[in-house]
């Protein structure tokens, strides 16, 4: 009641409605123990299993989350240790143009190669990154790498970087962004910058000036995972997006599932009346490639095209497929 009562009721901050967020973890006494110091130890773990499960959680402890704060404790040291001997690499997975079939970008795509576990996946790490501050040294990495990378590609090719909400809160956030492009010589144009509706969910005077100061740059904006957050409609009004990326949740039905195909026809319309570009991921079949190039949508991404690749192997993609087409 208390998670829900809370996440019900936006208050205002000079006019501007504020959502919260809540996570809870609970120990309890005696079950659990008597000493508040444990108690209170004990909470925390389960405070971080429920941000674990999903915002909006609450957890209650019990002792199985000892060992699995020791596991992510070890990926967090890890971590740290990867960043600094080069264990993370980017791979790349290509969007093709709707009309050509030609890639025109590529997403990139952090990946972690563990010396004993092989490779973890960022589903594994990207939350305790940004739970441990870890994001922002990740983050500028990433974008650094994927801005040089990006430079070695022919043509006009964009890369687009994910933006997380604890990076977007980060001051130094568009200076970071015209360094890593003035380092690497890649033209602001190239670079889009993907972010979810939850980086959207703090001060909108702030986030506006952000995302304003970001495309002053010559910077592209993008809406990712769009339609699965209870506001996007709001925020394509309020935030000046360049593109939507239409979430693999609505394609996967589409097109023998009415409802989903009526969903993702209606975005990649209203894109259109908006000036906005549109993106329709998790693309895996020829038939859900088909009905978005129909319903036309700009760019196409997912399995269908091609998985994300290291760079080496994105780079012999692109020469393999030079003036041609990679899918139509």
């Amino acid at each position: 009641k208390i998670v829900q009562a809370i996440a019900d009721r936006p208050f205002l901050i000079d006019g501007h409605p504020v959502h919260l967020g809540v996570s809870i973890g609970i120990a309890r006494a005696p079950t659990d123990g008597d000493d508040p110091a444990e108690l209170m130890s004990q909470a925390d773990l389960a405070l971080y299993a429920a941000k674990a499960g999903g915002k909006g959680t609450y957890r209650y402890y019990d002792p199985s989350l000892d060992e699995k704060m020791r596991v992510r404790r070890s990926l967090e040291a890890g971590l740290r240790q990867a960043l600094l001997v080069g264990e993370l690499e980017l791979h790349y997975q290509p969007l093709v143009d709707a009309k050509t079939g030609k890639i025109t970008a590529a997403e990139a795509l952090v990946r972690w190669n563990h010396p004993e576990r092989g490779q973890i996946p960022p589903i594994e790490f990207i939350g305790i990154a940004e739970e441990t501050g870890l994001i922002l040294p990740l983050g500028k990495w990433v974008l650094e790498t994927a801005c040089a990378d990006a430079m070695s590609w022919p043509g006009e090719m964009s890369i687009a970087v994910n933006l997380s909400p604890v990076q977007f809160r980060e001051p130094a956030l568009v200076a970071m962004v015209e360094t890593a492009l003035s380092q690497s010589g890649l033209p602001s144009s190239r670079l889009e910058l993907e972010i979810t509706e939850g980086v959207l969910l703090n001060d909108e005077v702030r986030t506006l000036e952000v995302l304003q100061e970001l495309r002053g740059l010559g910077v592209r904006i993008s809406m990712d995972d769009f339609g699965t957050g209870y506001s996007s409609l709001s925020y394509l009004r309020k935030f000046p997006f360049d593109k939507i990326k239409i979430d693999q949740s609505f394609v996967r039905q589409v097109p023998h599932d009415e409802e989903s195909a009526a969903i993702v026809r209606a975005i990649i319309t209203m894109g259109s009346c908006l000036g906005m570009s549109t993106t329709v991921e998790g693309v895996e079949t020829s038939a859900q490639f088909d009905f978005s190039v129909a319903e036309g949508c700009d760019t196409i991404q997912g399995y269908l095209i091609s998985r994300p690749l290291d760079h080496q192997s994105f780079t012999a993609l692109l020469t393999e497929h030079a003036g041609g087409t990679i899918a139509a």
